[in-house]
């Protein structure tokens, strides 16, 4: 004796399903996990890269940088986009966005008194 069982589920009806409030509120869903990824995620790290561009627009000659391969120095000379930057006895060139961080930026950080 055959079972004929398998075939009984490709023969019925499935009713649609409705896209009513359900779908709506999926949408819901969808934009408010988009607004809190923007917001929490999206938004800070373009502010912070915002910040540093503009921080390191404003270089100039004798601030104290960190590039980032870590090397600290100190800048001696500027063009459009190169530094040059004196670490111990040694002057290297950095392209201007290679630089991670500047630590000797007033305008940010202040010295504790």
């Amino acid at each position: 004796m055959t079972s004929h069982w398998p075939l009984a589920f490709v023969f019925q009806q499935s009713s649609p399903q409705s896209t009513g409030p359900s779908s709506g509120f999926f949408l819901f869903q969808l934009a408010l996990i988009f607004g809190i990824i923007y917001f929490l995620m999206i938004r800070p790290k373009v502010k912070k890269e915002k910040d540093h561009r503009e921080r390191v627009s404003r270089l100039k000659k004798g601030d104290e940088v960190v590039t980032a391969g870590g090397i600290v120095g100190k800048i001696i000379h500027l063009e459009d986009d190169r530094i040059t930057v004196k670490s111990g006895e040694s002057r290297f060139v950095v392209m201007r966005d290679r630089v991670a961080d500047i630590p000797s930026d007033d305008g940010k950080k202040e010295k504790p008194a």
